[in-house]
């Protein structure tokens, strides 16, 4: 999408576009699957020392202050030069529950870590059976007799990168005899050095260890980790959860897959002639751009209902219904156009130990990776029957 910047606007972008210059180039051209926990923090810290990790984040907490333009803008240009995403554990999820709900302790305590890098955090919200059904977790916390901590016991699971992980964040069943289900439920931050935490790798489709599963064996916290009040854990769940979906959307990101993707149709032939050529291709194409633009100016609508001051409302489901639908349709168009040079799925282990080089361009290596792996998008952070119920009854009262 076009868009005429006033002066202010072009000068922020040119700052963008002198720091993005001096990024590494190890750190461009990257998925997050692809970098490594050091790459992730040497990112972060890139971000921290510009004064540029956390947009979303009130100024006094250590936000940029940056106007919707200035948002929209950072987004566009760290698609074109193909930077990692901060990883939103910390920056987008557990914080903005933080600075909302937590203690003046709290606040001091976690928010500077996670602004600097230094705590690693993941999520602790999926269970067995609890995944959609976020209120049916059934992990424990139970108050010990002094009432200065809490006794976890139970799992989570398909915790991304947990491996790395300083502290998690928990939904757990602090009173099993609550009248409805969300109201039993607490918001607890938890230190992953803690005695009885084991976490066992999940190894994904695609090949990678990207998720985990935790176990929590009498693991011992303190009650002042609790955010907030006792079983009210659920209202701050909410607000984590609209503020995930709202960041799933990766519009600009999706921008920079079509352009990669028509490249890559450009170089692919059908009967002889460029796949663009191909008039079926060119209408899932131009879908693709029409569903996507409309999208953008969806994102546009929420970042400006924030500037305003306002959460993210039910509108994030639209996004990550929209985005996560996206993603799936970009990489399954990605193997298309590269027809069988996606097959066999040859990634770098596999490759170990043969004499050929992987068949057909470099761009195709990647494609059966990317493709498998966005089959979560629709599940993860809800998954989209979710939203849409969601939408149904918020939005169109239903």
């Amino acid at each position: 999408m076009d868009v005429d910047f006033a002066p202010e606007d072009l000068a922020f972008r040119d700052e963008v576009r002198a720091f993005l210059d001096t990024v590494p180039p190890h750190l461009r051209g990257v998925s997050r699957r692809e970098l490594s926990k050091e790459g992730q923090l040497e990112w972060h810290r890139l971000l921290f020392k510009q004064g540029w990790v956390a947009p979303g984040w009130p100024v006094e907490h250590g936000g940029t202050g940056w106007t919707i333009t200035q948002k929209y803008i950072w987004q566009e240009e760290s698609a074109a030069y193909e930077v990692p995403i901060v990883l939103p554990f910390g920056v987008n999820m557990v914080a903005p529950v933080i600075y909302s709900f937590g203690s003046d302790e709290q606040k001091a305590k976690f928010l500077p870590r996670i602004l600097s890098g230094e705590d690693w955090w993941c999520q602790g919200y999926s269970e067995p059976g609890s995944g959609s059904d976020l209120a049916s977790v059934r992990m424990k916390a139970e108050l010990t007799d002094d009432g200065k901590h809490y006794i976890l016991n139970g799992q989570k699971t398909w915790t991304t990168l947990g491996q790395y992980a300083d502290w998690i964040f928990c939904l757990v069943r602090t009173d099993p005899n609550a009248p409805k289900r969300q109201m039993g439920i607490s918001f607890i931050l938890v230190d992953m050095k803690t005695p009885g935490i084991e976490v066992k790798p999940i190894i994904t489709i695609d090949g990678g260890h990207e998720v985990n599963d935790v176990f929590f064996a009498d693991v011992k916290v303190p009650v002042e980790n609790r955010i907030g009040e006792e079983n009210q854990g659920w209202t701050y769940a909410k607000v984590l959860l609209s503020h995930e979906r709202t960041g799933i959307a990766g519009v600009a990101r999706s921008k920079k897959g079509v352009q990669r993707l028509k490249e890559i149709a450009a170089q692919e032939l059908l009967d002889g002639e460029p796949l663009t050529q191909d008039k079926e291709w060119q209408k899932k194409i131009a879908q693709l751009q029409i569903d996507l633009t409309a999208l953008e100016f969806t994102e546009l609508r929420t970042l400006a209902a924030e500037s305003a001051g306002k959460g993210p409302g039910p509108e994030s489901s639209v996004l990550k219904i929209s985005g996560s639908e996206i993603q799936q349709r970009l990489t399954e168009l990605t193997m298309e156009a590269v027809g069988y040079y996606s097959n066999p799925f040859l990634g770098e282990e596999q490759l170990e130990g043969w004499n050929e080089s992987p068949i057909g361009p470099d761009y195709a290596l990647g494609s059966a990776p990317a493709y498998f792996n966005t089959r979560k998008t629709t599940i993860y952070g809800g998954s989209n029957e979710i939203q849409r119920n969601i939408i149904a009854k918020m939005i169109l009262g239903l």
